[in-house]
């Protein structure tokens, strides 16, 4: 059996079963990641299927109870296929956005920085792990003093890299939003057609 149809079942299986007094769902959400992973069809444990069961939450649970009223393992797997693979598509399009972005930044960076493109640079880098930044924690992530720092941020700012979003005079918080925004496109959910089978809709 393809490990993608054993992992469907053992999902629908514990939560059938129900073992726990609380956090079934989640347990059943991760061992999907986690079987993948262990199994190495996943490189690293990131497959996030829990916001595509949250968007399908009636169709995941009239699947379910579809099992256990009818025995329809086959509707089940479907639908669970098909969250596989919106999801996988999904994170190959941030993915691909990502790079874009990071180049797109890098450019802009080499063309405006002058003098400090090697410190944007290493600051442009780290936003990609920290899109949340401070000017003190900009002094902590490229070794500067706070006025090189707040300098540097500027730059950021003016450039587009960097946004101001706390609208404080003081201890500012600045994102890099539109990396930050590639997270929160949310992708089509699924539908069921008079055929009977399951096709992504916007």
């Amino acid at each position: 059996m393809p490990l993608l149809s054993k992992v469907g079942l053992v999902h629908a299986q514990l939560e059938t079963i129900h073992p726990f007094l609380d956090g079934n769902g989640r347990v059943g959400r991760l061992l999907i990641t986690f079987l993948l992973y262990e199994r190495q069809a996943l490189k690293r444990p990131l497959l996030y299927l829990s916001h595509f069961f949250k968007r399908n939450r009636l169709e995941y649970y009239d699947r379910l109870q579809a099992i256990r009223d009818k025995g329809d393992w086959e509707g089940w797997l479907r639908f669970f296929l098909q969250g596989v693979a919106l999801v996988a598509n999904e994170a190959t399009d941030v993915a691909r956005g990502i790079v874009t972005l990071r180049e797109e930044q890098r450019g802009v960076i080499q063309a405006k920085f002058g003098r400090t493109t090697a410190d944007g640079l290493r600051l442009h880098e780290q936003l990609f792990q920290h899109p949340f930044v401070s000017i003190n924690l900009v002094q902590k992530l490229t070794g500067k003093g706070f006025s090189a720092a707040g300098r540097l941020v500027g730059q950021m700012v003016e450039s587009g890299v960097l946004r101001e979003i706390s609208g404080r005079a003081r201890k500012r918080v600045y994102l890099n939003d539109r990396y930050f925004s590639l997270f929160d496109d949310a992708p089509g959910t699924l539908s069921r057609s008079e055929s009977g089978t399951i096709t992504s809709s916007t």
